[in-house]
């Protein structure tokens, strides 16, 4: 079989260790809301990063799981799911406000400015289709039919490699 990531394509004879844990991965991440959830206000965003977070902490997990078959395509994939978690939660850290802060006085309950809300957003649009062509590649794996519904079918064909050509970036978070 072949897995397909951005700028290779990898033939692959995964082992029953990395098809019984890409199965479970497949039944705990493919009705993740944050990974198919539309925009909304601050205190969703906020859910969605800690959901991010949860997100990591089980792909860490089966990386530990993994851990006598790092050379494995499974391991390279949750390793390319676990960095596009921590490239997201970097720039969100970095242009975050302090959390005690007032409410903008522009703009009412939204702690966040529109420009940085929207570029979470986008980022975050980003992150999901990201994350959902990892969940294809770990179907393959698993041995399992590419879901037609949720997260992995609304992000189908091929990888949008502008989206890994250059860091994303954020409008300051002072203004």
């Amino acid at each position: 079989m072949t897995v397909n990531l951005p700028f290779v394509s990898i033939a692959v004879s995964p082992k029953d260790r990395e098809r019984q844990v890409a199965r479970e991965l497949i039944i705990r991440l493919r009705d993740r809301r944050v990974l198919f959830a539309w925009e909304c206000s601050d205190g969703c965003f906020d859910n969605s990063l800690k959901s991010l977070g949860e997100i990591r902490q089980i792909i860490v997990d089966k990386q530990l799981e993994l851990a006598e078959l790092q050379d494995g395509s499974l391991y390279l994939l949750l390793d390319a799911m676990g960095l596009g978690i921590r490239q997201f939660q970097t720039v969100e850290e970095l242009s975050r406000r302090d959390d005690d802060a007032p409410p903008h006085p522009r703009f009412g309950n939204f702690h966040r400015p529109p420009d940085i809300r929207q570029a979470y957003f986008d980022g975050q649009e980003v992150l999901r289709g990201h994350m959902s062509r990892c969940l294809g590649q770990i179907a393959t794996i698993a041995g399992m039919p590419a879901l037609s519904e949720g997260v992995i079918a609304g992000y189908q064909g091929p990888w949008p490699l502008d989206a890994y050509r250059e860091p994303p970036s954020l409008p300051s978070a002072g203004g």
